[in-house]
């Protein structure tokens, strides 16, 4: 039997390349004789610079940027095709996993570092960006990443705004005539999944701002400033609407992407497995194994976990789910996978769930190897 194991990261807990490690410990203490092939995988969050690089045989260079709130952090992109790609993470610059969550706050958060890194990549000489935007802690419109490329984002005296979400309510203008000319020379992907509008009750301040740290009074006024600086980049001739899909990702970043960098959109899973060489080693898997720390009502719309489920099934091969926690709609989820399960083997909280994370996965894993093999025993 031969295995592809290719998961998400189980956010906050494991790596997605130790995710794979572990499931594949479990598959072969099941089954010795099985073939396994790794392909960890990412959506376009925290991770997906690394699993591009890595699986494209790449290498890492390493920027000191701001960090969401001011600190200085370090991040790193990776290199891959002799340098001509850059694939950067905005979460390891701008990531909510850097802040701890009683600091966590979209009114002081900034998008800085990402311009910072997107500087640093284009340094290197790369000719084309592959950008991920998921998990990042800012809500700021991408104020502070293109103000790091060169942007002007001015009050009404000509004064720049200053940084984070707060900053928006004082925006009058956007000036692009000071710009880092080299970003005319490169094409830019952006790794994302979100189809979220800028503004209103599906724009970024209130799907995402609550996981940000937002309260509703927050929400109010980051959606507000975020109308403000639509309206600034509409005057300056940079757009004609802040409407198309994805622009209300990370923030907003994914609408200064767009409308200030000229980068287009993709899904960042689909991104993801062409880099990794999912589809070519595709064809020599009997069973695709793939996995995630949380499955809720958005893994059936288009979560990782469904895009590599749907095109294995494309490809006639059953897939089966091992997740930290399953909720949302059963019949949905047996619907994209031919075999889901919780992995969790009886704790009470999540800290112990997290903590036997790595044993109860092998064990999963192993257990659905043994289940297949017995399957083979059974007569008709």
């Amino acid at each position: 039997m031969k295995i592809m194991v290719a998961p998400d990261s189980f956010k906050g807990n494991m790596s997605a390349p130790r995710v794979c490690a572990v499931i594949e410990a479990g598959i072969l203490r099941a089954d010795k004789d099985a073939g396994v092939f790794k392909i960890p995988l990412a959506d376009g969050g925290e991770g997906t610079a690394r699993a591009v690089t890595e699986a494209a045989g790449g290498r890492f260079i390493t920027a000191a940027v701001t960090g969401p709130l001011g600190d200085q952090v370090k991040a790193e992109f990776g290199l891959i095709e002799n340098g001509r790609v850059a694939v950067l993470d905005m979460a390891s610059a701008s990531g909510i996993e850097l802040i701890s969550r009683e600091r966590l706050n979209p009114l002081k958060a900034t998008s800085r570092g990402t311009g910072e890194l997107i500087a640093a990549a284009l340094d290197s000489g790369a000719r084309e960006l592959i950008i991920g935007i998921g998990g990042s802690a800012t809500n700021d419109g991408g104020i502070g990443m293109i103000s790091a490329l060169g942007f002007k984002v001015l009050d009404n005296r000509g004064r720049p705004v200053g940084e984070g979400g707060e900053a928006l309510a004082n925006i009058a203008v956007v000036d692009a005539s000071g710009a880092d000319r080299r970003l005319k020379e490169v094409s830019i992907k952006v790794a994302c999944d979100v189809t979220n509008p800028l503004l209103g009750p599906r724009g970024a301040s209130a799907i995402f701002g609550p996981q940000k740290g937002a309260t509703p009074d927050m929400v109010t006024v980051l959606d507000a400033g975020l109308a403000k600086l639509g309206n600034a980049w509409i005057r300056a001739g940079l757009a004609t609407d802040v409407e198309q899909p994805g622009d209300g990702a990370a923030g907003g970043v994914g609408a200064a992407l767009r409308i200030c960098l000229g980068a287009a959109m993709e899904s960042g899973a689909m991104l993801v497995m062409k880099y990794s060489g999912f589809f070519s080693r595709l064809s020599e898997a009997d069973l695709v194994i793939t996995g995630e720390g949380m499955t809720d009502g958005q893994t059936a719309g288009g979560k990782l976990c469904s895009v590599v489920a749907r095109e294995a099934h494309n490809a006639g091969l059953p897939v089966a789910l091992l997740s930290g926690a399953l909720g949302g709609d059963a019949p949905a989820l047996l619907g994209s996978f031919d075999y889901a399960v919780s992995i969790a083997c009886g704790q009470t909280g999540l800290d112990a769930m997290i903590k036997d994370s790595p044993r109860d996965l092998g064990f999963a894993a192993e257990n659905l190897v043994r289940a297949i093999l017995a399957g083979k025993k059974i007569r008709a």
